[in-house]
C-alpha cells in the first residue's frame, strides 16, 4: 500500500508530466504551423493588390513564395519581426503563442494586416483592448478549416493532417467591403 505522502508525489508527478505541452517549453516547440496555398486563393481576391506585402514570420518560406505564385509583390525574409517594419501591409499566419505581441506592435505602428489566427482568439482579452469598438477590424472567415501543415523538431508531420481548430482571417484597416465576410470556396 502506498503512503499518503508518496501519493501526493505520485500525483504531483503525474499532474506536470502529463500536462507537459501546456506548462513546459515543449508546447512552444511545436508552434509551426504552416499555411498551405490554398489558404492565400481563397482570399487573393480581397488582399490589395497595389501594396508590399510583409510576410512577417518566415518559418519554412514557402508562404511569401505562394504569394509571390498568386501576384503579389511580397518581402519573406528571415529577420526579427519585432525589430523590422516593413511593407504596406503585414498578410501572414503568425506563431499563435506570440499573438498578443504581435497584435501590439501591429496597432501601435496602425499597420494594415490580414492575419491567420485561431477563430478562438476574438474572445480574448488582448483582442478586445486593442480593437473593440474600432471599425477597423474586419473577419474573413474560411467556408472549412485551413488544413496546415505542422513542424515539429524542424520536420513537417507526417500522418493526419487534419487540423483540430478552426481560423479566421483577422484584417486591420484592409477595408473589405463588409465586416464580416463569409468565403463561399
Amino acid at each position: 500500500m502506498v503512503d499518503a505522502g508518496r501519493r501526493i508525489i505520485l500525483l504531483v508527478i503525474y499532474k506536470y508530466t502529463s500536462m507537459a505541452s501546456f506548462h513546459t517549453k515543449t508546447f512552444t516547440k511545436h508552434d509551426d504551423y504552416m499555411t498551405p496555398k490554398s489558404a492565400w486563393e481563397n482570399i487573393s481576391h480581397l488582399i490589395p493588390k497595389d501594396k508590399v506585402i510583409w510576410e512577417a514570420f518566415y518559418c519554412d518560406g514557402k508562404s511569401g513564395e505562394y504569394l509571390r505564385e498568386l501576384g503579389f509583390d511580397v518581402i519573406h525574409e528571415d529577420i526579427n519581426f519585432f525589430e523590422e517594419n516593413r511593407g504596406d501591409i503585414v498578410v501572414s499566419n503568425p506563431p499563435f503563442t506570440k499573438v498578443p505581441e504581435i497584435l501590439s506592435r501591429l496597432k501601435s505602428l496602425e499597420k494594415p494586416f490580414i492575419m491567420i489566427m485561431p477563430s478562438s482568439k476574438i474572445h480574448t482579452q488582448y483582442v478586445r483592448k486593442l480593437f473593440c469598438g474600432n471599425d477597423d477590424l474586419q473577419i474573413i472567415i474560411p467556408r472549412k478549416r485551413i488544413q496546415f501543415d505542422k513542424i515539429v523538431d524542424g520536420v513537417i508531420s507526417s500522418g493526419k493532417k487534419a487540423c483540430n481548430f478552426d481560423c479566421f482571417y483577422y484584417c486591420y484597416k484592409i477595408g473589405l467591403p463588409n465586416s464580416i465576410i463569409w468565403l463561399e470556396k
